[in-house]
Formats: C-alpha cells, sequence, structure tokens
C-alpha cells in the first residue's frame, strides 16, 4: 500500500503517519523532550494559535493539558483527532482522523516545525531533524484497522524485548506491565490508567474494542497469538518500518 499523497488525504480516514529521526539519530534525548512532544501533541492540535510554550509539567503525575488552559480558552477547536500515538527514543506513531480538509497536512507542519525548533534550540543546533516529510499511510481495511492500535502499543517492547516482533515472547506478564508503564504513548490511557488524557480522542477505538478491560485483554491475547491472520507481516505495509 503506498502512502497517500498530502493532497490524497480525505476528511473523516483514518492514516498511521511516522517520522523518524535523519540519519536514525535520536530525538528525544531526555523526558523533557518526550513531555515536550506530548505538550506540542496537545497544543498544536487547535486552530488557534499555541497559547504559550513555556510550561511548567509535575512530571510524576497525570498530565490532563485541559486544566492549563481552561482559563484562557473556552474551547478548542480540533484539527485532527488523534486516536493513538506512541514515542520511540528516535521516531513516533501516531493513528490520526482527520477533521477538516487539510487537517492532517497543518497539524503535522505545526508538530515538526514546532518540535524541531524547541530541539534545536535546546541543544544548540541547526539543520533538520526529521528525516524528510513524515510518512502517512491510510488505514483502509479492517484487518489493518484492528491490529495497528496493537503494534503501536507495542512498539516499547522494542527497548526490553524485541523478540516480540517474532513470535518469540515468553514471559507476556512483565510485557504488559512494562507497556502499562511506558508513559510516552496512549496504551495507559486506553487500558483506564490515566497518563495522557487530553491528547487522544479514544471513544470511538474503545467502543470499537468494547472498552478498556477488554482492550486491555486483547492486546495480551494478540501478543500470545500465532495465528497468522494476526501476524506482523500482515501489516507490515502498514507500518513504513
Amino acid at each position: 500500500m503506498k502512502a497517500i499523497s498530502r493532497q490524497g488525504i480525505a476528511t473523516g480516514e483514518i492514516f498511521h503517519i511516522l517520522n523518524r529521526g535523519v540519519d536514525g539519530r535520536t530525538i528525544f534525548m531526555d523526558e523533557q523532550d518526550y513531555f515536550r512532544f506530548i505538550h506540542c501533541l496537545f497544543e498544536f492540535n487547535d486552530f488557534s494559535p499555541a497559547l504559550n510554550l513555556s510550561y511548567f509539567l509535575n512530571q510524576s503525575q497525570s498530565i490532563d493539558f485541559r486544566n492549563q488552559y481552561n482559563k484562557k480558552r473556552e474551547s478548542r477547536k480540533l484539527i485532527v483527532e488523534i486516536l493513538a500515538f506512541c514515542l520511540m527514543p528516535n521516531h513516533f506513531h501516531l493513528l490520526v482522523k482527520q477533521k477538516t480538509d487539510g487537517g492532517i497536512t497543518k497539524f503535522m507542519r505545526k508538530l515538526g516545525v514546532g518540535y524541531a525548533n524547541y530541539f534545536n534550540q535546546k541543544y544548540k543546533r541547526k539543520g533538520t531533524l526529521f528525516q524528510g516529510k513524515y510518512k502517512a499511510i491510510l488505514v483502509k481495511e479492517e484487518a489493518h484497522f484492528i491490529h495497528l492500535p496493537y503494534y503501536i502499543h507495542l512498539n516499547p517492547l522494542d527497548l526490553i524485548m524485541p523478540e516480540w516482533r517474532k513470535r518469540e515472547l515468553k514471559n507476556y506478564k512483565k510485557a504488559v506491565k512494562f507497556l502499562e508503564n511506558y508513559r510516552w504513548s496512549s496504551f495507559p490511557d486506553y487500558i483506564g490508567k490515566k497518563n495522557f488524557p487530553s491528547i487522544t480522542q479514544r471513544e470511538f477505538l474503545l467502543d470499537f474494542f468494547e472498552g478498556s478491560e477488554q482492550y486491555k485483554k486483547e492486546i495480551k491475547n494478540w501478543l500470545r497469538s500465532l495465528d497468522p491472520i494476526k501476524d506482523l507481516t500482515k501489516i507490515k505495509k502498514m507500518t513504513l518500518e
């Protein structure tokens, strides 16, 4: 399946979006960088101009960015619906639904430029941070739609259990526990553990997967399953990796 051109992105459709650091470089050097990018996901997903990107976060607690802006902004008009996300040291995944014509293009431009400016200023560097333009693949088949959220949320296992990709995972309990505590992902929020609840619009997927408890059960089953229909090779063309 080919990546969709910017002109081909239609309102109401869902896309898997990915980008990585240029030459595979690390784009999140410390916790502050992860927090900054997640804040950008919230702040730039609005047709109104960004209010203030200089902010203080209590990094030990769940963060609902809406609480920081209720006094300054009566309402937000979302550019896209962020259904799921996962940040890895040198790349990120987003599952996004476009709400208005040109929304993904507008949002990704704001996100990419905003975070790159922050990163370059912080680390006193110049030049491109990301490896070209982001990739966006249209999710057309139901099988892809069903399995992509699992794939996106399982990516952090590459850091401690890369064998999950070969279906050779042995300690499922440890794997799920790690995912539950991996902050830079929407997985905790999907299983009812508040992390960054204001970033994602979860109603659509949670309704599809029949709630938080069922989603947690299904991701465990997905890890255990050797069903070829669920094999990673079946969605490889959707992963852009």
